[in-house]
């Protein structure tokens, strides 16, 4: 387990904990939001690994008892809710939450719950444990890990510290995976530019193999895609995302490549482009498409997103997007 130290980028996110830390003002709640992979399990753990440090400083020690016990995920008062189940009940919340908050911690100063995907808690869930938010025990500290803020409700939101996760320059990204991860400096650019800002995402980029000719298989679909039959598209994206595990990540370099179209529309500038190498095809696309249809293609993309998170049908999600991109494709 990391210490603020090892945290690439959310400056703003660690002062602000650093500063509750030092001030001896913590809030009995937090809710760390940001997309999958943008770091919130590593900042809720460092953070609870800092609360407990025995030193009592902005930083853990890294070598006291508590310590090692946080880093060996062992720690007796740093406690993670886990659930069986797609969301989180009500006796998820009852049992290791609610049940448990009365005990007094066992050797430091604070308790403190770790809720990680809470966007999956269930609406009586939400309220069982906005009875313990409201009335919590000075020494405890509850932390929700989300990535849709929009599924808590509002009286949850209103009695936690709301701390939003922002992108992580490219360039501190690029450092980080080639001075922690080993990863070549050409590996490490192409995944900190297609990161997004997102940490996670990098990491993941950089440690696969297959990402790059990922990435040239959807751009041989991309560049032709104005002169190919729908039948034909949907047979080559089936045939990229035969592991459909990884739909997420082709989705991605799509709507990537959707936004330098739109950009490029929008400013004319070729260095603000993450396909630099494909200038022309992207110049043609953006000549022939109106922000109106490059606007719709974007919202088709993230729809069929949401839509496979939420398990529809593969085939049809991916159809559907596809005619959307085709309707939208003839200027």
């Amino acid at each position: 387990m990391q210490g603020f130290q090892q945290i690439v980028g959310h400056e703003s996110v660690i002062q602000h904990l650093q500063n509750a830390i030092e001030s001896g003002k913590v809030s009995h709640a937090y809710i760390l939001h940001g997309e999958e992979g943008s770091g919130k399990k590593t900042l809720a753990a460092a953070f609870a690994k800092t609360l407990q440090c025995e030193e009592g400083s902005r930083s853990s020690c890294n070598h006291c008892i508590s310590c090692m016990q946080a880093d060996s995920n062992n720690h007796p008062d740093i406690l993670w809710v886990t659930h069986e189940k797609a969301s989180i009940g009500v006796d998820d919340i009852r049992n290791q939450v609610n049940g448990d908050i009365q005990i007094k911690p066992y050797s430091r100063r604070y308790k403190i719950y770790i809720i990680d995907s809470a966007d999956k808690l269930t609406e009586a869930a939400q309220n069982a444990l906005l009875k313990t938010m409201e009335e919590p025990p000075e020494y405890a500290v509850i932390i929700l890990l989300v990535n849709n803020i929009n599924r808590l409700l509002p009286t949850v939101l209103s009695r936690a510290v709301l701390l939003s996760l922002r992108p992580v320059d490219k360039q501190l990204i690029k450092e980080f995976l080639i001075t922690r991860h080993f990863v070549p400096d050409y590996m490490a650019r192409l995944a900190a530019d297609f990161s997004g800002g997102n940490v996670g995402k990098a990491i993941k980029y950089a440690s696969s193999e297959e990402f790059e000719k990922t990435k040239d298989d959807v751009l041989h679909i991309l560049k032709y895609m104005d002169d190919m039959e729908i039948y034909e598209i949907i047979s080559g994206i089936k045939t990229i995302a035969a592991n459909k595990s990884s739909i997420d990540d082709y989705l991605d370099l799509i709507l990537l490549w959707y936004r330098d179209i739109l950009m490029l529309k929008a400013t004319n500038d070729p260095n603000l482009l993450l396909y630099k190498e494909e200038y022309q095809f992207i110049k043609k696309q953006a000549n022939i498409r109106s922000y109106d249809e490059i606007e719709n293609i974007i919202n088709a993309i993230d729809k069929a997103k949401l839509r496979l998170r939420a398990n529809v049908n593969f085939d049809i999600t991916i159809e559907l997007m596809l005619l959307t991109i085709k309707e939208n494709s003839n200027g």
